[in-house]
């Protein structure tokens, strides 16, 4: 014999959601009015479906000031976890239509660095679109891939990590190959960097690692200029500039505004390099050949045909061997 159903206490327990639609957008705007025109209902509306959910929670959730309102201390402890609630659930949502539903256009969410996106995807990207006009992409940016935000679940990650999450497939990539670049411009006004000891000796633009999720060696200018057998205590102390900043693309920025110098990551720069825009004022460069770059993948999307279409493009423009 079939037992019935047991009774679900949290659902029970919940207020109506119709109501709880109606408190979030009302605290938003902090007018009724304004939330009722959001949400294309009338204001007795949007006053009856509150009214009802502070007898459900047996306590006051507005005070009416005038034309406007303000939570109460009740109210602003509600609404921090009923805004969130609805947040991960529009993404949801989301997500679901993109990924399960019956649209002829598909979206992937692709998360790497700022300096990645910026200086690698930016102009690569334009071949993908024309060659793939059925497939968007959601591109999100961070220095801390362990801790994104609640609700972002990413298909790709472009990333130094072997392992970022588990459920994902890791490609390797390639090494970093870091040298000195600045403008040709600079290097002619500043002969002097020509060689290493006078390069040591000018104004260096510096990435430092704070604010940025480490998660493989950083190499700053008195780690690549210690391999060279260049010691940055030796530089004058009333000499040139030595700026540090934990933003690439502002020091690369720098770099093109004629500056300074800065360490160049190969795969960052030498798209401008090849344009004429960035030069190499010495010769030596640093491998890190004990790390890579890592194209990851969700191990449950490996046959998704849009994934596998810009998997198939990502490789290619990154010269991985078979790809």
């Amino acid at each position: 014999m079939n037992k019935p159903p047991s009774t679900d206490q949290t659902l029970l327990k919940m207020p109506s959601l119709r109501a709880v639609k109606c408190f979030v957008a009302a605290a938003r705007y902090q007018s009724f009015t304004r939330a009722a025109e959001a949400l294309c209902v009338t204001q007795a509306a949007i006053s009856r479906q509150i009214r009802e959910l502070e007898e459900h929670l047996g306590t006051m959730l507005f005070e009416r000031v005038g034309r406007s309102v303000k939570l109460t201390p009740a109210g602003s402890i509600f609404f921090e976890a009923a805004q969130l609630s609805f947040i991960n659930i529009a993404q949801a949502a989301t997500r679901v239509r993109k990924d399960y539903g019956n649209s002829a256009r598909r979206t992937l969410t692709l998360c790497c660095s700022p300096a990645f996106s910026a200086l690698w995807m930016a102009h690569r990207l334009p071949s993908f679109f024309s060659a793939n006009p059925d497939i968007d992409l959601d591109l999100v940016t961070t220095q801390n891939f362990l801790s994104l935000e609640p609700g972002i679940h990413p298909d790709i990650f472009i990333t130094k990590m072997a392992r970022v999450r588990d459920g994902y497939v890791s490609v390797p990539l390639f090494h970093d190959r870091i040298y000195p670049v600045c403008t040709p411009a600079y290097l002619d006004a500043h002969p002097e960097i020509r060689s290493l000891e006078g390069l040591s000796n000018g104004v260096l633009l510096n990435l430092s690692p704070y604010g940025r999720s480490q998660v493989a060696e950083h190499v700053d200018w008195g780690v690549w200029l210690a391999i060279h057998r260049l010691d940055m205590e030796d530089r004058p102390h009333n000499g040139a500039h030595y700026f540090n900043a934990n933003d690439y693309n502002l020091l690369i920025q720098m770099v093109l505004n004629d500056q300074g110098v800065a360490l160049g990551f190969d795969h960052l720069v030498s798209p401008l390099i090849d344009k004429g825009q960035l030069t190499r004022p010495v010769g030596q460069e640093l491998v890190l050949e004990e790390t890579r770059h890592y194209f990851a993948y969700r191990e449950e999307k490996a046959d998704d045909s849009a994934l596998g279409r810009f998997r198939s493009w990502f490789l290619g423009q990154s010269g991985v061997p078979g790809s």
